[in-house]
This record gives C-alpha cells, sequence and structure tokens, in this order.
C-alpha cells in the first residue's frame, strides 16, 4: 500500500462509509499525490475517482498510482452519472457545485473537523519533506545575512533569498518573503519595498522554502550595520525569551491556548503585551497556515507529530520590530526544523 493509499484508508476510518468528495487541492494532494491546479476527488468505499481536464492527463497518470482516473472537465457530471444517493462534502466545496447535486435528489452532508485533525499529524514523508524544506530556508537564510550591506534595498533581498532557496533545491517560495527595514520592521505582515537599508535599522526577515507541496517557515531579525541600541536589544531579549517558552510548552495534549499563553506572557511581564499583535504559531504542511493555530482563543490542542510554528514578536510603530520564528515538530523529545542563530546580529 503506498503511503496515500494509506492516507485514503485512515481517511476512510473517520468519515464512514459514505461517499466523500472535494475540491479542495491541498487535500487532493495529501490523498493522491496530485499537484495539479484543476481536480476533483471522489472516495467511494474502497474507490477512489481522481477527476481532472486534459491539461493534466499525462501528470495525473504519473502522480496517481492507486486511484481511478477520469479526464473530464464537468467533473460534477461524471459524479451524477455516478448515481449516488448521499455524498459527504468538505466545507470548501463551491457552493453551486453542492446546488447542483441537490437538485439532481443527492443527499448532501457535510464533513466536520475529522480530515483537518488527520492532516495536521504528519507522517515520516511528510516530516522528511518538510525538514528538507526547513533546511533550505535556514541554510540560505545564513546565506543571505553575510551579504547584506547597507543600501541595499527590501525588494532586493527577498529576491537574492528566493535565488537562494532555489539554488538549495527548493522548488519555489512558500509564500511571499517579508523582508522588513527601519520602522517597516514594526509590521508584522510588510512586504518589501525599494526602501533601502540605512545604518541601524531593525531588520525582520520572514520566509520558507517550498518542496514537494510542503512550507517551511522561518523568522530572525537583524540589526544594520551598527551595534544594537538598547532598546533593541531589550526588545529581542524579550522576544526570544518567549519564543523559548512557546517552544517548552508545546508537547502532546497540550492546548494550543497554554502554548500561546506561555510566550504571551513573557512579553507582557515585561511591559509591551499590547505590541505583541497577533497569534504565537500555527500548523504548517500543504498550506503555510494550517490547524493547530496558536492563539489566545483557540480550541485546538497539540498533537504528537504536528509541525507547528512558534514566532512571538514585538513591534513599536515608527521605531522598529522584532520576531523570531521557528518551525518545530512537537513530540516527546521537540524537534526544531529551522536551526540557525537567534541572537541579534549584525549584518551590513
Amino acid at each position: 500500500m503506498s503511503a496515500y493509499a494509506g492516507r485514503r484508508e485512515r481517511s476512510r476510518e473517520l468519515l464512514g462509509d459514505e461517499a466523500f468528495l472535494t475540491r479542495d487541492l491541498p487535500t487532493i494532494r495529501y490523498l493522491t499525490g496530485f499537484s495539479g491546479s484543476n481536480a476533483t476527488l471522489l472516495m467511494n468505499g474502497p474507490i477512489s475517482t481522481l477527476i481532472t481536464d486534459g491539461r493534466y492527463k499525462d501528470q495525473a497518470r504519473s502522480e496517481t498510482q492507486d486511484a481511478s482516473i477520469v479526464i473530464d472537465r464537468d467533473a460534477i457530471s461524471v459524479v451524477l452519472a455516478m448515481r449516488l444517493a448521499s455524498i459527504n462534502v468538505d466545507p470548501s466545496m463551491p457552493v453551486g457545485d453542492v446546488d447542483r447535486l441537490r437538485h439532481e435528489g443527492i443527499d448532501i452532508g457535510l464533513v466536520g473537523p475529522s480530515l483537518r485533525d488527520l492532516r495536521s499529524v504528519k507522517d515520516p514523508q511528510e516530516l522528511a519533506v518538510l525538514a528538507e524544506a526547513c533546511a533550505i530556508t535556514a541554510h540560505a537564510l545564513e546565506a543571505l545575512a553575510t551579504v547584506i550591506s547597507i543600501g541595499d534595498s527590501e525588494i532586493q533581498l527577498a529576491r537574492r533569498l528566493e535565488s537562494l532557496f532555489a539554488n538549495g533545491g527548493a522548488d519555489d517560495r512558500a509564500f511571499r518573503t517579508i523582508v522588513a527595514a527601519g520602522p517597516h520592521s514594526a509590521v508584522p505582515h510588510h512586504q518589501p519595498t525599494t526602501r533601502a537599508l540605512q545604518a541601524g535599522d531593525l531588520l525582520v526577515i520572514d520566509c520558507g522554502a517550498l518542496v514537494d507541496g510542503y512550507h517551511a517557515d522561518m523568522t530572525r531579525t537583524f540589526v544594520v550595520g551598527a551595534e544594537p541600541l538598547p532598546w533593541q536589544q531589550e526588545i529581542h531579549d524579550v522576544v526570544l525569551r518567549a519564543q523559548q517558552a512557546g517552544i517548552r510548552a508545546a508537547a502532546p495534549g497540550v492546548t494550543a491556548r497554554d502554548v500561546d499563553n506561555a510566550a504571551r506572557s513573557v512579553i507582557a511581564s515585561a511591559g509591551f503585551g499590547d505590541a505583541f499583535t497577533h497569534g504565537t504559531g500555527h500548523g504548517v504542511g500543504l498550506q503555510i497556515h494550517e490547524p493547530p493555530m496558536l492563539t489566545h482563543s483557540s480550541a485546538d490542542s497539540i498533537s504528537a507529530g504536528s509541525p507547528i510554528t512558534i514566532e512571538p514578536g514585538i513591534y513599536l510603530p515608527g521605531r522598529g520590530g522584532v520576531r523570531i520564528e521557528d518551525t518545530i515538530v512537537v513530540g516527546d523529545q521537540t524537534r526544531v526544523l529551522t536551526e540557525a542563530p537567534r541572537d541579534l546580529i549584525v549584518v551590513g
């Protein structure tokens, strides 16, 4: 049995005997290996049918060895021809498709969070690919740090880093690279501009490589061309303590809320609680943001074998900010996948 057939078997154990229909591409890739941009998957007992269009005929046959393949752009017509009495769909199924199935007399059920929870725990094959993506990310960011210069623009650094990902064997970037210098570093999801780096800037770089569909996620903060000012070193030290507290708290069975609180309380105790404006982290995998979500209101829990990020930050508008992030795998012995120095290193 292939890894994909095994995942479908585990999915059937969770979903029961009802037929299951999805057009969610990450879920389809997880269950079949198919990576094209148009696909529908119908699981009906032991039979799995992948429906895609003619552009992907050869790719589907290459990537999907143990599921039936139907080439037809009108996937819903293919499903209707099977004359099923009832089908469960995932929450992302387009409303128009659901209405069309109902119009033909098919009873529609909605799949709950069970499949989402199954995907949050990665098997050894997934963890190996994710570890490769994270290693490429860490090595590339370390290499970039050695060639940063005053006068480089944010966008130039982003493109250099993404080129290093490719040189390291990545398929692509996992998301739009964040390079934020000076006052821009106080904007958590700032997109790089032509602003040139200046001496004394804090420099936040949030990045990740993509390998076989799996997303790495990592952030480091540097200071450009000068020794850190006391306030810069202070907030960096606080964020680092918070990040390490979050990593220590992440363990099987712990709630995501408790991990968030472990990191957040360090920042709040230092007097910067209002300057930490986002969650402590999130799951990663075939999507850059997956469950569990590590926020103060999250109802998720942490499972062994779940890769998550721990990424607290402090952001002081008009001055600068700090974020430190690693991708880790939760287990009896937590493993950090994005291993690289976390000190406030001077670059440029």
